[in-house]
């Protein structure tokens, strides 16, 4: 536990780095903190603050600078978030009209990296791989049209080629079967299912059920990019990141590959309100200079993906963090009104 004395003077200096990026000296904090302590007194409070591992200093200044553990303590406990004004919640509101979700979560994307001056990333929302129903159409000999019901009633066609010709009798036979028994199960449950159970079913109707699984599965699934991203080039002029090209190549491999982000931004999406991921604590990210800020978004109620920013560790979280909560409750309202 920090004294009110330290923590005044931690909460000044990080305040003051985020401002200027330059390490902070005993005088500037004595100019700044409002404290009436004496030089010797600063520094001594200084040493103890990087003993505990919340500043640090940096080679070539006799100033410090934050770490990831000292912004940490920051965020959670000294931090004075600044809420927006109704005019600017309004001017949010007025960028995420969308005539449909796809072009509103990219428009969501580009208001936070325009808002943060960072990137905006926004998780879209997984598409259900479940079918209500499906139907086999003979095409010719050895081509079927699959037609795939999702719950929600929209419709997907597939063209399957098979090894060998199906009777219409044999294909309604096979559409039963699928309905009857894989209807409103996702497809990692079906393809264990249809593994157990194939072997009792005839060897005709087999290879044709196989593929309608599989075609259903890639129809349902593809064609949604599970994550945008806005604005990743901001991070190119940043000081903190761009004096180390190593450090700027991981970052873009991060946001050219997305596994990682996706994984984060999954698993935050089962958190409540925002969250705050500082330099590496989440190993999906693990870069020191990097933070997250994110915040899941709804449709009807129920939590459908995460949105949020990828700034430096030198942000102004203050800021940030009411961008993010509020573009998620803006585009929840809206996906929910759709």
């Amino acid at each position: 536990m920090l004294d009110s004395r330290a923590q005044t003077l931690l909460k000044t200096l990080i305040e003051r780095y985020i401002a200027d990026g330059m390490p902070v000296g005993s005088r500037t904090l004595s100019r700044h903190s409002g404290l009436d302590l004496s030089p010797a007194t600063i520094r001594n409070v200084m040493a103890d603050l990087e003993e505990l591992g919340l500043i640090a200093s940096p080679h070539t200044s006799a100033g410090r600078i934050p770490t990831p553990r000292g912004y940490r303590l920051f965020v959670d406990t000294l931090l004075t978030v600044e809420p927006l004004h109704g005019e600017q919640t309004r001017a949010m509101q007025g960028r995420l009209q969308a005539d449909e979700p796809q072009r509103l979560l990219a428009a969501a994307a580009s208001l936070l990296s325009s808002l943060s001056h960072f990137a905006g990333v926004v998780m879209t929302p997984r598409r259900a791989s479940l079918f209500r129903q499906v139907e086999f159409l003979r095409l010719s000999e050895r081509r079927i049209l699959l037609i795939i019901v999702t719950p929600d009633g929209d419709v997907q066609n597939r063209v399957l080629s098979t090894e060998r010709d199906y009777t219409p009798s044999q294909l309604v036979e096979a559409a039963n079967y699928i309905n009857a028994h894989f209807a409103g199960l996702d497809f990692e449950s079906i393809r264990a299912r249809l593994q157990s159970e194939l072997a009792s079913l005839r060897d005709d109707i087999t290879a044709l059920m196989q593929k309608a699984v599989e075609a259903s599965n890639r129809a349902l699934t593809e064609d949604t990019e599970p994550v945008v991203i806005s604005g990743e080039r901001n991070l190119v002029g940043l000081a903190d990141l761009s004096d180390n090209m190593e450090r700027l190549r991981r970052l873009f491999d991060l946001f050219d590959q997305k596994t990682s982000l996706v994984q984060l931004l999954d698993a935050s999406s089962r958190a409540q309100g925002v969250q705050i991921f500082i330099g590496g604590e989440s190993e999906l990210v693990p870069m020191d200079q990097i933070s997250v800020v994110v915040a899941p978004y709804e449709a009807d109620g129920r939590i459908v993906g995460t949105l949020g920013v990828i700034g430096p560790t030198r942000m102004a979280y203050e800021r940030v963090i009411p961008i993010v909560d509020i573009t998620a409750r803006l585009v929840s309202s809206a996906l929910s009104h759709h």
